[in-house]
């Protein structure tokens, strides 16, 4: 079989009851993917079963989150195919079965996805459980997990029969082993029993390598020791400059090292990772969402009224400028109803769809600042009894092991009580794909505070603007590219080339994000809300149009895979 582009990611949201993601990257990839079948590219995905999920979030009487295993049927979603291949973790075989899940386009194109599962009863107790939790255990198992994908996951393609794969992409370091068994595989070819670095180079020209964190600490680093007792290659002392740094192997030196291609998510993106690893060309490519699955039912009725070729060309909803004002207020309507009425049954709540909504839901570790809006509850307060009530709606789940996430959505939900009765504050629970969509589509302002530049790119705020909601935002990853002040939404503080202290306190931030809501937004919701009607729709065809996955392939093609 033929495939031109071997697409590989530690998650990958590819249906709502498939358990197989987390969140922003995993919904990403799975976009990805579904813009292959749409453009009929020549690809496939590859990624981990995760047979008991990432974790069912709940949020006991104190605040504090609680996790359950999110179990799922694969043979609802997935048909297990009867291949299957051994690696070797530790000196010991590993293993691995395949799943697939085809993922169709628009026009019926099939993109295969292969889910790699080693519960299989010749693995030991341990080794069966290595696809079962997505992030799941401690580091020894993710290294293990990330070896079963990347070098498990050649060796399934190989045995299903793809042979002339042109591009590996490696979305995120977790991978990064594919170039390991590729390398062999040139060694093998060679009659050498060992790879030389003339193979470094021919591989690296085989190879595509995405970044998506500015923040250290989401660079997968394993000790060497730890690394050498798992993989057992000599290699990785030999040729330390190529797997190594700073005596660690690290997942993301590794793909640098073994990709022709490298590219962040935004424009800001590419610059930071340029000065986090300087001996390397980055570009960038600025991630985009798939416009069909993301667009709310009411909304994509309107567009096949009013720009029917919107699903094949996203680019034509910039013609959302010509949509009837009333008709695009009425669409929006309908969506903020279906997410008052799923707010008021899960959360015994009593919000309306006249009142001034704002939607926060969002990975809920540090940098994301959660809290920002709550930072001074008596002038939110103020800003309510001033311009009208206030609905919010938090959603977001921490790492388990993530203390500092788990303060956050505390203290956010504890700050509620201090609220009054002009502010309802809602925390939904187990934000997820079907949630996810609700809220961007249902709220009328995306409010987004992460602390610059350790945003890469973020994805919500584009899924809002598909369905008219403009943001307010931080001006950090891709809203530095969307925001339009005031045509768009709204931005937070200054962008960063024009702050003189980088170490902007979050007093600032949050008294810029009062005065944004003060001077500009709640008026214009509560006064002039023709004029925000107009922002909606040019957050449509401006941001809605563009930052889209068609969008992002089309670069992706031009610029990476196929130059």
């Amino acid at each position: 079989m033929q495939a031109r582009v071997a697409y590989f990611s530690m998650e990958m949201a590819l249906a709502v009851g498939m358990k197989t993601y987390s969140g922003g990257l995993g919904v990403l990839a799975g976009d990805t993917v579904r813009g292959f079948a749409d453009y009929e590219l020549s690809g496939i995905g590859v990624t981990l079963l995760h047979r008991r999920g990432y974790f069912r979030q709940s949020i006991d009487e104190n605040g504090w989150q609680q996790e359950q295993p999110d179990d799922w049927e694969p043979a609802k979603y997935a048909e297990k195919l009867p291949e299957t291949v051994a690696i070797t973790i530790e000196g010991r075989t590993v293993t691995i079965a395949v799943w697939r899940r085809s993922v169709e386009g628009l026009n019926g194109h099939a993109v295969p996805v292969y889910m790699l599962d080693t519960r299989l009863d010749a693995n030991s107790e341990y080794d069966r459980t290595l696809t079962d939790y997505l992030y799941g255990g401690d580091r020894y198992y993710r290294l293990c997990q990330e070896m079963v994908l990347g070098i498990g996951g050649v060796k399934i393609l190989r045995a299903l029969g793809y042979t002339d794969i042109s591009r590996f992409h490696m979305n995120e370091g977790h991978s990064a082993f594919l170039t390991l068994e590729l390398l062999d595989e040139a060694a093998e070819n060679a009659g050498r029993k060992q790879f030389s670095r003339e193979d470094v180079e021919a591989i690296r020209q085989k190879c595509v390598f995405t970044t998506h964190t500015p923040v250290a600490a989401g660079h997968d680093r394993f000790p060497l020791d730890m690394a050498m007792r798992a993989l057992q290659r000599k290699e990785l002392r030999d040729m330390q400059d190529v797997f190594c740094c700073d005596n660690e192997l690290n997942m993301t030196y590794l793909a640098l090292n073994l990709s022709d291609r490298v590219n962040g998510v935004a424009k800001r993106h590419g610059e930071i990772s340029r000065e986090m690893f300087p001996n390397y060309e980055i570009d960038s490519i600025t991630n985009g969402v798939h416009v069909a699955t993301w667009t709310a039912e009411p909304f994509a009725k309107l567009f096949d009224k009013h720009v029917p070729e919107w699903r094949k060309d996203n680019f034509s909803l910039r013609y959302a400028l010509r949509i009837p004002c009333d008709a695009v207020r009425e669409a929006h309507q309908q969506s903020k109803q279906a997410l008052m009425d799923y707010v008021n049954k899960t959360a015994k709540a009593d919000f309306d769809v006249d009142t001034f909504t704002l939607g926060f839901a969002r990975r809920a570790t540090p940098y994301k600042r959660a809290d920002l809006l709550m930072r001074d509850v008596q002038r939110l307060n103020a800003l309510a009894e001033r311009h009208g009530p206030m609905q919010i709606i938090y959603a977001g789940k921490a790492h388990p092991n993530d203390q500092q996430g788990k303060e956050y959505i505390q203290r956010v939900i504890q700050s509620a009580k201090k609220l009054s009765d002009q502010i309802q504050l809602v925390y939904l629970p187990d934000y997820a794909w079907e949630l996810g969509g609700l809220i961007t589509s249902g709220v009328d302002v995306w409010l987004n505070t992460p602390l610059p530049p350790n945003e890469a790119s973020g994805t919500s705020g584009m899924k809002a603007a598909l369905n008219g909601v403009p943001s307010l935002s931080v001006l950090d990853g891709w809203w530095l590219e969307g925001c339009i002040e005031n045509e768009t939404g709204w931005a937070i503080g200054r962008r960063y080339d024009q702050i003189e202290n980088p170490d902007v306190p979050a007093e600032q931030d949050a008294d810029s994000l009062y005065e944004k809501l003060d001077e500009v937004v709640l008026p214009l919701y509560y006064e002039n809300y023709d004029g925000f009607l107009d922002v909606m729709i040019n957050a449509i065809a401006l941001n809605g149009s563009f930052f889209t996955a068609q969008r992002m392939l089309l670069e992706y093609m031009s610029m990476v895979y196929f130059r």
